[in-house]
C-alpha cells in the first residue's frame, strides 16, 4: 500500500476521484497514478462519497507508542550494570555489551519482553553504551566436504564464573563440516590425560573421524628447543610422539597442527559464542562450583547444538551433522578394538617403558612391581589408564604385542599429576 499522504495532498487526490466519478478518467489510470492497488483505491472513493468535506488521506496512528512498566525499567538497568561490571573485569574474555543477550535474560527470568532498540535506548539514556570497532567482513567458510574430515580441537583458559575467584580451562571439540560441538568440559587443570579422555569420548560416541587440527601445544607436538634442555639429534621437532599424538597413532586419525596463533585463528572456534553466554549466565547465576558451571555449559551447547542458526553454515549443526550421517557424507568410522588390543584401556591410556631387571621388576617411582611372564633385561610397554573416580590407575604390561600382566596402583603413587 502506497504512502498516499507523502506524494499526494488532500486536494490533488479529492481532483482525481472527482474526475472518476464524473466519468473523465478510468479507474486503472487513477491507480497507476497513485501507486494504489484497486482495494485501497475503492476505500478511498467510499470514504469520500460517504464525507467529501472531511476527506483526508493524512496518516493516523490508530495506536499510541507502548511504554514499558517501572519494573521493567529497573531490570533493564540491572542487566546493564552487570554487563559494565564484567566489561570492566580485564580479566573476563568479554569486551562489549550483550543486548540480545540482556532481551532473552528478562524473558527468561523476569517473563518481561522489551524489544531490543528499547533495551539500546536505554544504554544509550544512561551511559552504558560505546560504538563497536568496525567488524571485519565474515570470511569464515566450511573448509570441509565431510563430515568428521576435520576436527577442530583446543583450549581456553579464562575467568569462565568471576564469583569463583578461579580460572578453569575449556577443552572443545567441533566437526568443521557440521560445526557441531563434539566435546565440551571445564576443567581445573589442563593434562594429557584430559585431552585423551576426550578423545575416547568422541570416538566412541561419533566414530574415529578422518583428521584433528590442533595448535603446538606441549600436550599435542613435542617442538625441540622448547620441550628438552639440550639439543639430542636424536629427538628432533616430531621425532618424539607425545601421549595424546601415540593414541591418535593408534587409531590412525592425521594430525595437523597450527604452526602460530594467527593460523589456529583462521579456523573459527566456537569460543566466541560460548564465552559469551558461559560468563554472563554464571555471574547471574552466582555460580561459585565447577560443577555448577558445567551444568551451565552443558545447556549452552546443547542450545548452540541443537536450537541455533549457525551464522556460517545457515543451518543447526545437529541438522546438518544428521543429514550427512543419513546421506553417507562422512568420513567418520565406526571405532573397534584391533589386535592385539583387548580394550579399551590398551589405546586409550598413558604409556611408558621400562626395562625389567634380573628378578623381572621395574621401577616407576621408586617402586618397585614384579611383572609375571616378563622376559629378563628387555624393555616392557606400560599402559596405564587412571580413574579419577577410585583413585587407583590399572597398569596393563605389554611386550611384543602380548599382554603380560595387570596391576594396579594409587594414582599418586604413580604421580599421574604430571602427565
Amino acid at each position: 500500500m502506497a504512502q498516499l499522504h507523502k506524494k499526494f495532498t488532500d486536494s490533488q487526490v479529492k481532483e482525481l476521484i472527482e474526475r472518476y466519478l464524473r466519468n473523465e478518467i478510468k479507474r486503472s489510470h487513477l491507480q497507476e497514478i497513485l501507486g494504489i492497488k484497486r482495494r485501497r483505491f475503492c476505500t478511498l472513493v467510499n470514504m469520500y462519497r460517504n464525507n467529501p468535506d472531511s476527506f483526508s488521506i493524512q496518516y493516523c496512528r490508530k495506536k499510541p507508542s507502548r511504554s514499558i512498566d517501572q519494573n521493567t525499567e529497573n531490570n533493564i538497568l540491572k542487566e546493564l550494570k552487570v554487563e559494565q561490571k564484567l566489561i570492566k573485569n580485564k580479566d573476563i574474555p568479554i569486551k562489549c555489551y550483550n543486548y540480545s543477550f540482556i532481551k532473552n535474560q528478562l524473558e527468561r527470568n523476569h517473563k518481561q519482553k522489551v524489544s531490543l532498540p528499547t533495551i539500546i535506548n536505554r544504554a544509550k539514556q544512561h551511559g552504558f553504551y560505546f560504538k563497536r570497532p568496525k567488524r571485519k567482513a565474515h570470511d569464515r567458510e566450511v573448509l570441509t566436504n565431510y563430515a568428521g574430515e576435520l576436527i577442530q580441537h583446543d583450549t581456553s583458559f579464562h575467568l569462565w564464573a568471576p564469583h569463583a575467584r578461579e580460572k578453569w580451562y575449556l577443552i572443545t571439540s567441533l566437526d568443521d563440516f557440521s560445526r557441531f560441538i563434539l566435546y565440551a568440559i571445564l576443567i581445573k587443570k589442563e593434562s594429557s590425560w584430559a585431552h585423551i579422555m576426550a578423545l575416547q569420548s568422541i570416538f566412541l560416541r561419533y566414530g574415529i573421524p578422518y583428521s584433528f587440527y590442533v595448535d603446538s601445544h606441549s600436550i599435542f607436538r613435542f617442538v625441540q628447543g622448547r620441550d628438552s634442555r639440550w639439543r639430542k639429534h636424536y629427538l628432533l621437532t616430531d621425532d618424539v610422539d607425545t601421549q595424546w599424538e601415540q593414541v591418535m597413532g593408534d587409531c590412525k586419525v592425521n594430525v595437523i597442527h597450527a604452526l602460530s596463533p594467527q593460523a589456529k585463528g583462521k579456523i573459527e572456534r566456537p569460543y566466541s559464542w560460548i564465552q559469551d553466554h558461559l560468563v554472563r549466565l554464571c555471574v547471574r547465576d552466582n555460580v561459585t562450583e565447577i560443577k555448577d558451571a558445567r551444568a551451565v555449559l552443558a545447556d549452552e551447547i546443547h542450545q548452540y547444538n541443537y536450537h541455533r542458526i549457525h551464522s556460517t553454515i545457515k543451518e543447526i549443526p545437529y541438522i546438518r551433522l544428521k543429514k550427512a550421517l543419513k546421506d553417507k557424507q562422512t568420513l567418520f568410522r565406526p571405532f573397534a578394538i584391533k589386535p592385539p588390543f583387548r580394550s579399551l584401556k590398551d589405546i586409550f591410556c598413558l604409556r611408558m617403558d621400562r626395562t625389567t631387571n634380573a628378578y623381572r621388576k621395574i621401577s616407576i617411582n621408586n617402586i618397585e612391581l614384579r611383572v609375571n611372564h616378563a622376559p629378563v633385561c628387555e624393555k616392557i610397554n606400560l599402559r596405564i589408564y587412571p580413574n579419577e573416580k577410585t583413585g587407583l590407575s590399572e597398569i596393563r604390561f605389554w611386550h611384543k604385542d602380548k599382554l603380560l600382566d595387570i596391576q594396579k596402583l594409587k594414582n599418586e603413587d604413580l604421580n599421574i599429576v604430571h602427565f
